[in-house]
């Protein structure tokens, strides 16, 4: 029986501005990426976020990304593996001393966007980043994408991979992700999203927006948050999921080990 963590961005409101409904999504996940002030978030958003994630059992991840407000974290930007280093080690940092004072931990990192995508074809900013999360805690299990550059890095320096693939995003042929600029980037049909995820599960392959089938390692399921329909997906998902046998459950230390 496959085990699969189902884990969604959260926390990603910002002063008056809310983002996504957290609460709701919070029922169904197992994991939770929290927006630790770059992308988005702010400190009260993410303390009101990790005590709602630890009241529900719920495991709480960093979601670290590039310092841009004002596009979310999207916009690519031309940062050095030494900016990289530093902002991963400040916001990580962050999220770990608010969740202490909740009397919570965070138990992996998850970066965001376009830090994320950039870092996938980078070696040099993927090193960066995995060295930043082995630096401030070696224990911390680390996300990325399934096959990347990044998750070979982080192999590579001793982190815990949790390999993830994504139920809302459509892939290209060397297993990214489309980019959002294109048409038929975001999945926002629910029944395409089961077909992906149970495409994944059952022949270890994704088929990209080009039909070519594509090598994937599942053991994480994520879901963007912010987007409309993420509570819809997450209950369809969760029903499709536990009717096909699949367990879910926060990603295990002890298996990575």
């Amino acid at each position: 029986m496959k085990t699969l963590d189902l884990n969604c961005d959260m926390g990603e409101g910002f002063g008056v501005y809310a983002m996504g409904d957290d609460e709701a999504l919070l029922e169904f996940v197992n994991s939770s990426n929290i927006a630790c002030g770059f992308h988005a978030g702010d400190p009260g958003t993410m303390a009101r976020t990790v005590r709602a994630a630890a009241a529900r059992g719920v495991a709480i991840g960093a979601h670290p990304g590039l310092a841009d407000l004002q596009g979310f974290g999207r916009r690519a930007m031309a940062i050095t593996p030494s900016e990289a280093y530093d902002l991963v080690v400040y916001q990580v940092g962050a999220l770990q001393g608010v969740a202490a004072a909740a009397g919570a931990r965070v138990r992996h990192v998850k970066t965001h966007g376009a830090l994320d995508n950039m870092a996938v074809v980078d070696e040099k900013l993927s090193e960066a980043i995995c060295r930043a999360v082995r630096d401030v805690d070696a224990s911390l299990l680390f996300y990325a994408m399934s096959g990347s550059i990044t998750a070979r890095v982080a192999r590579g320096l001793g982190l815990r991979v949790v390999s993830v693939v994504y139920a809302d995003r459509s892939y290209q042929d060397d297993g990214t992700l489309t980019p959002r600029r294109q048409e038929g980037a975001m999945i926002t049909d629910l029944r395409q999203s089961v077909a992906q995820v149970r495409h994944m599960l059952e022949r270890g392959f994704v088929r990209a927006r080009s039909g070519r089938e594509v090598p994937i390692e599942a053991q994480a399921l994520s879901l963007h948050g912010d987007q409309p329909g993420a509570l819809a997906f997450a209950s369809g998902l969760t029903q499709a999921l536990r009717d096909g046998g699949v367990t879910l459950a926060a990603a295990s230390p002890a298996a990575l080990a």
